[in-house]
């Protein structure tokens, strides 16, 4: 009996509370006994030399090691170290209870938020430095003008859903984190609320607020987040109509079923693109809309001309809406698309510095383009006369974007469905996704009727 009970896997956690932690040894005992029972606390040990990490695995905790400084860091390898379906996110200092963490979860689990922070309420005065709470109320203001939310603090207590986290791409790794995930959560469309939870006396000395000098540098993080626009993002598509799409799927397809393809591989896309934190979301399209549009886009009409001048275009398009904000085009060819990573490379602090992305295809053509500063003289430069559906395509643009002096961004080399063999290499990478499905459906009958 005893070997059969042991055979049984472990229950997965009811959620993974993410503890970044430098130097806690005071307060770790103290706040793992009070994680709530069925949640897992993974303590991220960011370079502690009082022996944080060891006593956290002697509590029971799991421990992660990051040795890149930074606050963001330590909340991202958590992050990604998770696994249950819902994560929290807390300091370790002994100034939260983590026995509040379900209040703060609630409204995630409910249904009726994605992403909740704990608005803290001092216990005593000496809880919150004067000019740390200063601080923190004018972000507060600015993050209301920002998203709209009803926020009144910058709450380290906070939940969320793994997926949605991740699907944000944040790329600060500094004092930046928390204000970048909360402006990226209201970018992607995602409900956000507060809710009060108790704010202690830390055990020990912060990092940050507990000086004027960190405050100031932390303030300096999220000033620099706040400064950058948020992206425009762009598809570029014909309307699934038979006949229209596709053409080289028929055969061993029908029109019919190669439209089908087409259709799922464009919704998987926009949906993709509608989880990243974004300014805008243009369709760029040649067609009529049909229900498969998302709500949150903005449908564009192509230009006429040839395949370049509607690119040059849609550029144009981007820099009259969005002057400041970096502008992002892919095509409706890659349902496989990884909106973590794109959502990452667009990141404030990723893109400084950057001119231009560039996502080579496994063709020899591309399959994403993005400018930082687009404007409709440089659009026509790189992309006019560009020879279009050929093996040089891609390098001939990377030639381009190289002779305007640009620092590129390469992306991942990504393989577009032109073909069957390209679309079961598709379906293979993203077996979730609605195009997979759609081919699995079709080969299915193709077989059936064989």
């Amino acid at each position: 009996m005893a070997d059969v009970i042991d055979s049984i896997p472990p229950l997965p956690p009811c959620a993974d509370v993410i503890l970044p932690c430098l130097d806690e040894a005071e307060a770790l005992s103290w706040v793992l006994g009070r994680v709530p029972v069925g949640w897992r606390a993974i303590v991220v040990d960011n370079g502690s030399r009082d022996g944080s990490a060891g006593l956290a695995r002697s509590l029971g905790a799991t421990v992660v090691e990051e040795p890149r400084r930074g606050f963001g860091a330590a909340c991202h390898a958590g992050l990604l170290a998770a696994t249950a379906e819902l994560v929290c996110f807390m300091d370790c200092d002994g100034s939260l209870d983590p026995a509040q963490l379900p209040r703060v979860a609630g409204p995630v689990l409910a249904g009726s938020a994605d992403l909740v922070l704990g608005r803290r309420r001092p216990s005593t005065a000496g809880a919150w430095p004067l000019h740390a709470r200063l601080a923190n109320a004018a972000l507060a203001r600015r993050l209301r003008a920002r998203t709209g939310a009803a926020l009144h603090d910058l709450g380290p207590m906070r939940a969320a859903r793994r997926d949605r986290l991740l699907a944000l791409g944040l790329g600060d790794r500094r004092s930046g984190y928390p204000l970048e995930m909360v402006l990226s959560a209201s970018a992607a469309g995602m409900r956000i609320a507060e809710t009060p939870v108790d704010y202690l006396p830390r055990t020990g000395r912060s990092k940050v607020t507990g000086t004027v000098r960190g405050t100031r540098q932390a303030v300096r993080d999220m000033r620099a987040v706040l400064a950058a626009p948020a992206s425009t993002l762009m598809v570029i598509a014909k309307s699934p109509v038979p006949g229209r799409v596709k053409t080289r799927l028929t055969p061993p397809c029908t029109p019919e079923q190669a439209a089908a393809l087409a259709e799922a591989a464009l919704t998987d896309t926009l949906t993709a693109l509608s989880r990243m934190p974004a300014g805008r979301r243009l369709l760029v399209l040649d067609g009529a809309v049909g229900a498969w549009l998302p709500p949150g886009w903005q449908v564009v009409p192509q230009s006429d001309g040839g395949l370049d001048e509607r690119l040059a275009a849609a550029f144009a398009a981007a820099a009259v809406l969005a002057p400041d904000a970096p502008a992002l085009l892919v095509g409706m060819d890659t349902p496989q698309v990884d909106a973590a990573l794109l959502a990452e490379s667009l990141s404030p602090a990723r893109r400084t510095g950057v001119d231009a992305w560039y996502g080579p295809a496994g063709d020899g053509g591309f399959w994403a383009l993005g400018l930082a500063r687009p404007t409709e003289r440089l659009a026509r430069r790189l992309l006019l006369g560009l020879p279009m559906s050929t093996p040089d395509t891609g390098q001939a643009l990377l030639d381009r974007l190289v002779a305007e002096n640009l620092t590129i961004s390469r992306l991942p080399v990504v393989t577009d469905v032109d073909t069957i063999r390209d679309a079961r290499h598709v379906a293979a990478e993203a077996p979730a996704g609605r195009f997979a499905a759609c081919l699995r459906s079709i080969e299915t009958a193709r077989e059936v009727t064989g």
